[in-house]
């Protein structure tokens, strides 16, 4: 069994900011496996699941998504190396996807709280998002929306990285890694 949590806030407040990427990800595989809702209000969480696949989005709130993942995790019983997390970062330019095992958070705090709970040694997805000038605006930054140019690209990035996604459990790393990682939004586009 492998489980794909993309990290992000609940409800429509929060639905399109930039800390919602993994949430959009995870819509996308979703819609793609044609995956059936099984949640539970133990699992803190939207979970999801097609055949051997698992989706999970935390509903947690951002700085407690551990909680959520590591109900799911317990339950069905879920390996570290069969765990892959989708989230937003900071540190890579807009558009940017990379892939990495293990690692520290980066100071992300969902990365904190699933470190803190399940330990660091599964499979990130990053998506850069870019970071404002000041450290002092990167809350505002993480919790607001994508800019209107930057909206025209989502939907290309999304699916290239539920692409990649869907090859992660049968793969090696550093085949997807040559295959599908991005430096920015124009690797995309060329």
């Amino acid at each position: 069994m492998t489980l794909f949590v993309g990290l992000g806030n609940p409800g429509i407040r929060y639905e399109n900011n930039r800390h919602n990427i993994g949430f959009r990800v995870i819509d996308a595989l979703v819609e793609h496996y044609g995956a059936r809702d099984i949640s539970k209000s133990t699992f803190h969480g939207d979970l999801f699941k097609s055949r051997e696949l698992l989706f999970l989005k935390p509903t947690t709130f951002m700085n407690l998504s551990g909680k959520s993942l590591q109900a799911v995790k317990h339950f069905y019983k879920i390996e570290l190396d069969n765990l892959i997390v989708i989230h937003d970062d900071l540190d890579l330019p807009f558009g940017a996807l990379r892939f990495k095992k293990g690692g520290g958070s980066g100071g992300h705090n969902g990365l904190k709280s699933i470190d803190s709970m399940v330990g660091q040694e599964y499979v990130r997805v990053r998506m850069g998002i870019g970071k404002p000038l000041y450290k002092s605006q990167v809350s505002d930054y993480v919790l607001s929306d994508f800019s209107p140019e930057e909206e025209k690209f989502l939907d290309r990035w999304i699916a290239h990285t539920a692409e990649a996604c869907r090859l992660i459990p049968a793969e090696r790393l550093e085949a997807i890694k040559s295959k599908y990682s991005l430096k920015s939004i124009e690797s995309l586009a060329s």
